[in-house]
């Protein structure tokens, strides 16, 4: 089966096709770092994350650029309300970025281009829409006439007269159209501002990413993305400046655009209190139950968060952790002959596999693929149980090959790698460690004596805080539930 992607341009799932064979470029829209990133910060980056994975793991070379909107109103109020640079708030939050999708286990991107640091590309590009007549400059100010751009509203789908009738913009008598929007802003005080052809001043937010992906990626590349929200106005008119100054479409082939995060079904917003940064989260949960709880929704559904998600993202990921300790448990086993079981559990792995990769070409459809990787936990759970039972040899081939479809399946989604399985910041790993040998050790001295009330009582309390005790031939083992 071949790559489909669901294009926002075209509002269907088309085939992919690359532009370059073999390559594939693509630019996910940063954050302005103002503030620490928030829950609805990390869906679209964790989304681009396993696509990348994906892609990658098909062969394909993957050039990931991902800009920081580093000059914004937001970034200028923060700095002016503290007394600091704005580059000391745009660095700080830049740097709080990185800590937290480092430990969401996101593959850094290839680049990440500043606005600060393209000012000149973005003049340049906004000097030639102005004299292709895409442009106008009215008192220090640029804006960007939208009726001169035919194709103007295909991205999402609006009329120039729906937009008007519906508009929610100030009234600015400068402009020739009341949805013209600003390429370059004449400087205020206590603002950043650059020389110009039009005087001092800075960019308009939407102008950056058009500057830098064309910089970047050139006058055509296959992917872009980023939330829902994002759809109009921002990549609207990404779209009429590119296309505008190049003179050439498609700029983007495929157009992949995440959905909201929901609280109680509520779009996430400050003005609802209901805004969770990403840190806060993660002092309570480990960071990959965070990540696990993001794609286990298809990317372009609504993700509705709450605690009691989390709590369930965080069991059934115990759950895929136990297929496993199966398998660990079975290679300390002596190798047997290949049975009906094992030669089963291959079929199993295969077919797996098999449906992992048709689950991620139907646009990337990782609610599907988590389903399929639960049915191999499943599947190996009880190859375990079969071969202890029976006290049999294990087939060696057979374990060998889930585990390896195993980990490819994971290691795709980003879940069950070394490193990321840690507990929660205000938990103690090794202390819970050496409590709970403590305690398996009196269970054990317990049995010895046949003292098989404090034995089951050991088990049953335990069982109560959320920690299950597993006997078998090896030794016992312990895990959350």
């Amino acid at each position: 089966m071949s790559l489909r992607v669901f294009n926002t341009l075209t509002k269907q799932k088309e085939e992919f096709h690359p532009a370059e064979p073999g390559k594939v470029k693509l630019y996910v829209c940063g954050v302005t770092p103002y503030n620490h990133p928030h829950i609805g910060n990390a869906r679209p980056y964790v989304t681009w994350d396993v696509i990348r994975r994906y892609l990658e793991h098909k062969g394909f070379t993957v050039y990931h650029v991902q800009n920081f909107t580093d000059v914004d109103d937001k970034i200028i109020h923060a700095a002016n309300t503290e007394g600091v640079s704005w580059e000391t708030i745009a660095n700080r939050y830049i740097a709080s970025y990185f800590e937290v999708m480092d430990k969401l286990n996101i593959c850094r991107a290839h680049l990440y281009p500043r606005v600060s640091e393209h000012i000149a590309d973005i003049i340049a590009m906004v000097k030639t829409l102005v004299e292709k007549g895409y442009a106008y400059p009215v008192d220090g100010d640029v804006y960007y006439s939208v009726r001169q751009f035919d194709g103007y509203g295909k991205l999402s789908g609006r009329t120039l007269d729906d937009m008007k009738a519906g508009a929610r913009v100030d009234v600015d008598e400068r402009k020739k159209h009341p949805m013209d929007f600003a390429l370059w802003k004449s400087a205020k005080p206590g603002e950043p501002a650059w020389e110009s052809p039009w005087g001092p001043g800075r960019p308009g937010w939407h102008i950056e990413c058009s500057a830098m992906s064309l910089k970047y990626l050139g006058n055509h590349f296959d992917f872009h993305g980023g939330g829902s929200d994002l759809i109009f106005p921002h990549h609207e008119n990404e779209i009429a400046q590119s296309e505008a100054y190049t003179g050439l479409e498609p700029f983007v082939h495929y157009w992949l655009h995440n959905g909201f995060i929901t609280v109680n079904e509520e779009k996430m917003s400050k003005s609802l209190g209901n805004f969770f940064l990403v840190k806060d989260i993660l002092a309570h949960y480990p960071p990959e139950v965070l990540r696990f709880f993001i794609i286990s929704t298809h990317y372009r559904s609504p993700l509705d968060f709450s605690d009691e998600r989390l709590e369930e993202a965080g069991r059934s990921l115990e759950r895929l952790k136990t297929a496993l300790e199966s398998i660990q448990s079975l290679e300390t086993l002596c190798p047997g002959e290949a049975g009906e079981a094992g030669r089963a559990l291959r079929s199993q792995a295969m077919k797996a596999r098999e449906d992992f990769y048709a689950a991620m070409d139907d646009d990337f459809n990782t609610a599907l693929a988590i389903s399929i990787l639960f049915g191999l936990a499943k599947n190996i759970n009880i190859y375990r149980n079969i071969v202890v039972q029976e006290r049999a040899g294990y087939d060696a081939q057979a374990v060998t090959l889930a585990r390896e479809v195993y980990l490819e399946m994971a290691g795709i989604l980003g879940i069950l790698t070394p490193g990321q399985q840690e507990a929660a910041p205000d938990e103690n790993r090794e202390l819970v460690d050496r409590l709970m040998e403590l305690i398996i050790k009196i269970r054990q001295d317990a049995r010895t004596k046949k003292d098989w009330i404090t034995a089951d009582e050991i088990r049953s309390r335990l069982n109560e805080t959320g920690i299950i005790l597993e006997d078998s031939p090896q030794g016992v083992r312990w895990k959350k539930h």
